[in-house]
């Protein structure tokens, strides 16, 4: 028999719940904080999760990754009493089979469930042989690696054309290398096209190819970049910079694989798989007419989201291990050792660059220690030993003045663990106000400042009631 969990502290929604499981033929187990439902989940098997967001011990979108990446594999459906755009958003794209307010109908809510068990009772039916994926040099085994991973094992298997996106230095071309190598297309070329670094005047020229005499300067006919990538991929880097006058001409290639050489009178053929990349929001951009929304539509076949290294903080050990062993062994010097101080360091900063900005820092650090065999925070570069300093002091200061504010002496002496919560959460609201404050409500300003994805800020926002236009 199929099981559901429910995790929701109302009491009385969760026995209303509980009542629609148990009559629809489904066992139930109810759990009242996000800790009592990870707990059931990782020592049970469920198919389904009904989990609400606001609980007394945590927000539950956040929990949302690991319940899906537990023995079972259970699809999750977030229940909540305060709908919310954003986070509907933020539901959906971590992996949320639906998102329903607590106001709807049983009706409503019994459908999803309904349907999020019939997709499982098929998934179990089918044998499928799992695939085994060369993964490169993608480290880690972070719950959204693996989701990134499972998603570059699908699209290695069609010849579907494939958006990725995230934020610079995520690792964006290591992903579509990876889905080349694991492809029936492995043998050809695998072509990048970096779409920022090509001047405007050339583009058409370095995709199509030209004829001798084409244009001043072509004294020799060149296939072109799509003709070279012919029975193997194309990859067009930061795809967003592509220029909006040959965003026509790309469509019908990526229609027909047809093309015409600027100069020449005979359209070529070539059989390329398609994969883009972009740092940029493209469904903004052709709301403002910035980017051609059929292009969009055929771009995005399938669409990998690779998380910041901040929502990935558990590889992050891993990475830094992984590129200083190669650095080691590239210069052929005793594997180093890291102190925990090191660790600590690398893990409280936030690392706006992402992988490759820890890559360059795990190399400053190799040069630093060169002769030492243990790595300790005084080798890292001195502005991220500053930036660390800083936000120290910072932290100190806000938690001095908390501190200072939230016991008062005429009344009962908290506990500890509810004392530091209030602390914490005092922080946090005070953080985000000024932060609005400073930026006047740009979202994308407070996003680079604060380090933090658009969705986790509004996440915030909504849990400490912050008006997200003042």
């Amino acid at each position: 028999m199929a099981n559901v969990l429910i995790i929701d502290d109302d009491r009385e929604m969760n026995y209303t719940l509980a009542a629609m499981v148990d009559k629809m033929g489904y066992d139930v187990v109810p759990a009242y904080t996000l800790r009592e439902g990870l707990q059931e989940a990782t020592e049970k098997k469920f198919d389904v999760v009904l989990l609400d967001i606001h609980l007394p011990d945590g927000n539950g979108l956040n929990a949302l990754p690991s319940l899906r990446e537990s023995s079972g594999r259970p699809e999750v459906i977030i229940i909540t009493g305060s709908g919310d755009m954003d986070g509907a958003e933020l539901a959906i794209t971590n992996g949320a089979w639906d998102y329903i307010e607590k106001t709807s109908s049983i009706l409503a809510m019994t459908l999803p469930l309904l349907r999020a068990m019939q997709y499982k009772e098929e998934k179990k039916k089918q044998d499928v042989t799992p695939i085994l994926l060369n993964r490169q040099q993608i480290i880690g085994d972070s719950p959204a690696i693996r989701h990134c991973l499972d998603h570059v094992a699908k699209a290695s298997i069609s010849d579907a054309n494939v958006l990725i996106t995230g934020e610079t230095g995520t690792g964006k071309e290591l992903f579509a290398r990876t889905i080349h190598e694991n492809s029936r297309r492995r043998n050809g070329n695998f072509v990048i096209v970096d779409c920022a670094s090509m001047p405007e005047n050339l583009v058409a020229s370095m995709l199509f190819g030209h004829e001798k005499g084409a244009f001043t300067g072509a004294d020799k006919a060149s296939s072109g970049l799509i003709k070279h990538a012919d029975g193997g991929t194309l990859f067009l880097d930061e795809i967003g910079e592509l220029p909006f006058s040959m965003q026509k001409a790309f469509l019908r290639i990526t229609q027909e694989r047809s093309f015409r050489p600027v100069g020449s009178k005979r359209e070529e053929e070539s059989d390329f798989r398609l994969l883009a990349a972009t740092n940029r929001n493209l469904d903004d951009m052709a709301r403002n007419g910035q980017f051609r929304s059929d292009l969009l539509f055929r771009l995005r076949t399938l669409t990998i989201h690779l998380p910041s290294l901040r929502e990935r903080k558990k590889d992050i050990q891993s990475l830094a291990m992984f590129y200083m062993n190669r650095l080691c062994e590239q210069h052929c010097t005793d594997i180093k050792g890291f102190s925990p101080d090191f660790f600590r360091s690398i893990l409280e900063y936030e690392w706006p660059g992402n992988v490759r900005e820890l890559f360059n820092t795990i190399e400053t650090t190799f040069l630093a220690a060169y002769n030492d065999p243990i790595l300790f925070t005084m080798h890292l570069p001195v502005p991220l030993r500053v930036k660390l300093a800083q936000a120290s002091i910072t932290s100190h200061a806000l938690e001095k003045s908390h501190l200072e504010t939230s016991l008062d002496p005429a009344g009962p002496h908290p506990k500890l663990r509810e004392f530091r919560q209030q602390v914490v959460n005092s922080g946090e609201k005070f953080y985000l106000e000024n932060l609005m404050g400073r930026t006047r409500g740009n979202m994308k300003e407070a996003c680079e400042i604060s380090g933090l994805a658009r969705a986790r800020l509004y996440e915030l926002f909504t849990k400490h009631n912050i008006d997200k236009t003042s």
